[in-house]
């Protein structure tokens, strides 16, 4: 494949000065045999695919109690990972898709005896002539998406984060800051091309296996990789295919007015709003950040009038082409360190909560090397949401939740993973008790894998496990929140 001459296994051999032929491998070099793994799987793959030894040529999000594979398989076509599955599959291997990430859940427990199939190398997003439909490929970001997309004159809902995965976001249910004009992701989505459990390769669409499809949207890394996907695309004219961005800052004096303000907000279709603590300067912020779809004009600052109108120390706000939108969000891309994230789904935001959460805040970050963390939340308006019924997809959470909450901590000295995990145990649990919700509610894209499962995938846990015996009977997709 890529190492000319050489041969995979004598490759990793080289890697190892001293070690010859007969010298026995370190687990790194040879987990589960990986170098032998990859010369007899490297054949079979296309001239594009290659492989890595080292977690740095994938690395994720956060270092806490992230995958650690022997080996990396980084695929060039879709058939690549049909091809992987197969030879797992037939040597009994553990694997792990990967795109962005960015997956935060505590579930892996990928070891040096397991393999990871990185999608990064399919991320094509590719039209129709009319513009109303995409093909995303299942290693396409967000802001590869998105870019392709605003070049096309067209929109597509998708997470809000550029450095994300895209389908990854869609699949677990899709939230993003045009859900209010098109719906959830997943109520978006045309047809799935998936990689099923056995190593065969399905077309799934709304007419063919109509459980899988129902489950895929939702609970999708039990049942599949999907290498592509066809979703629905929306034409707009140049002058609509942006949204006015506002960003305001106060005191934390004027925590319980902000969020009574957000609280009370008529959030309109082409609305979102963003809540966060961080650091800024040096010194712990409230921030509020706003976003109106739509033609540069008033419409923006009239909805959010009541927000301005509690005075914030600082106020920026601009018409922002749909491309760069996200941008102000990049800070929150950077790779590595530590970030045991909490999340809840909350129907309503309690001042006093906030207030709690604030104090919470403020003394965690105190701790020297955490002024990376943040806490957040974000709302929208659910209305096309919920033009479909709960039944229509296996997310759950469609009547109930209206805001997704997390705290992150972040920072890279390990020594403080039992104060982060305190921390954010602390302020998922003050959510929890004032969440608004009949019970405990968490978006799976924000869980972390210690909840009862009953709370990332409510009343449709028992239909899953029932489809989880049906399509996945090994359980060889196991990693993230398994069935």
């Amino acid at each position: 494949m890529f190492f000319n001459n050489l041969t995979i296994f004598q490759y990793c051999l080289l890697l190892l000065p001293g070690t010859t032929f007969a010298t026995q491998i370190s687990p790194r070099s040879c987990s589960n045999c990986s170098c032998v793994v990859a010369e007899k799987l490297g054949p079979k793959l296309s001239p594009g695919a290659s492989f890595s030894f080292s977690t740095t040529a994938a690395p994720r999000w956060s270092e806490f109690d992230a995958p650690d594979p022997g080996l990396i398989v980084d695929v060039a076509t879709e058939s690549d990972v049909q091809i992987t599955v197969q030879y797992c599959n037939e040597n009994n291997i553990t694997f792990l898709a990967q795109n962005g990430g960015h997956g935060w859940g505590q579930t892996f427990h990928l070891s040096l005896e397991g393999l990871l199939i990185n999608l990064s190398g399919l991320n094509s997003t590719t039209f129709n002539a009319a513009k109303t439909e995409a093909t995303i490929q299942g290693g396409a970001l967000v802001r590869g998406v998105v870019d392709a997309a605003y070049s096309n004159g067209a929109q597509i809902p998708t997470g809000n984060c550029n450095c994300v995965g895209a389908l990854g976001a869609i699949l677990g249910g899709g939230f993003g800051r045009l859900m209010g004009l098109y719906g959830l992701g997943v109520d978006n989505l045309l047809a799935l091309n998936v990689v099923t459990a056995n190593g065969t390769q399905i077309k799934v669409t709304p007419e063919t296996e109509t459980d899988l499809w129902w489950a895929l949207r939702g609970a999708g890394p039990n049942f599949g990789i999907v290498t592509s996907a066809v979703i629905t695309s929306y034409p707009v004219s140049s002058a609509e295919n942006g949204a006015w961005v506002g960003s305001f800052v106060f005191s934390e004096t004027q925590i319980e007015e902000v969020v009574e303000a957000i609280s009370a907000l008529d959030l309109l279709p082409e609305m979102a709003v963003f809540l966060y603590y961080a650091i800024s300067d040096g010194s712990p912020v409230v921030l509020v950040s706003g976003s109106y779809a739509g033609a540069n004009n008033s419409d923006g600052p009239n909805a959010f009038a009541s927000i301005t109108a509690l005075g914030p120390e600082v106020e920026q706000a601009a018409w922002e082409p749909f491309n760069e939108v996200n941008a102000a969000g990049d800070s929150f891309c950077v790779k590595g360190g530590y970030k045991p994230a909490y999340g809840a789904g909350l129907a309503e935001l309690v001042p006093s909560t906030w207030r709690s959460i604030w104090n919470e805040f403020v003394d965690f970050v105190a701790i020297n090397g955490t002024t990376a963390s943040t806490v957040m939340v974000d709302c929208y308006p659910m209305e096309k949401s919920r033009s479909l019924p709960d039944s229509s997809s296996s997310y759950p959470w469609r009547s109930t939740i209206n805001c997704n909450a997390a705290a992150i901590p972040w920072y890279d000295d390990a020594s403080l993973n039992a104060a982060a995990v305190s921390f954010g145990k602390t302020v998922r649990s003050l959510w929890f008790e004032t969440s608004g919700t009949p019970g405990d509610e968490t978006y799976i894209n924000y869980a972390v894998g210690d909840e009862s499962y009953s709370v990332v995938y409510g009343d449709n846990l028992a239909t899953l496990e029932s489809l989880k015996s049906i399509w996945d009977p090994l359980k060889r997709f196991d990693q993230f929140f398994p069935l």
